[in-house]
């Protein structure tokens, strides 16, 4: 029986070792979960963050489009209205030179006439 009991205390001491063994290793897999878990309330609360400075941005974006738009549309339609005011100097201009030429021949023809009239009936 001695022999048995020899056995029987080896078996047992093997036994504990193995549970000692397992609660060791479920410790360091408890360590191990708690250090993902809280990785994952870090990386939760970045997201977080990052989601709610991506919306400001987006909202920022989406004004600063607005805006850019409404300069666009403004230059465009101030270069539309500039090139027209160009365009209408430009045909006054040759209007008032036209004028200004037809106005110097009447005055020379009627220069010339006075001129001619004075000089040949003496």
């Amino acid at each position: 029986m001695t022999q048995q009991a020899a056995a029987l205390q080896t078996y047992n001491n093997e036994l504990v070792k193995c549970i000692e063994e397992l609660c060791s290793k479920r410790d360091e897999l408890n360590r191990q979960i708690k250090q993902e878990e809280e990785e994952k309330e870090r990386l939760q609360h970045d997201i977080r963050v990052l989601s709610e400075k991506l919306s400001r941005v987006n909202e920022s974006l989406t004004q600063r489009l607005a805006a850019r738009s409404t300069f666009d549309r403004t230059i465009a339609e101030t270069e539309a209205a500039y090139t027209k005011i160009l365009e209408s100097s430009q045909s006054l201009l040759s209007v008032l030179k036209q004028e200004a030429g037809n106005l110097s021949k009447a005055t020379e023809n009627k220069y010339t006439k006075t001129f001619q009239s004075r000089y040949t009936d003496t």
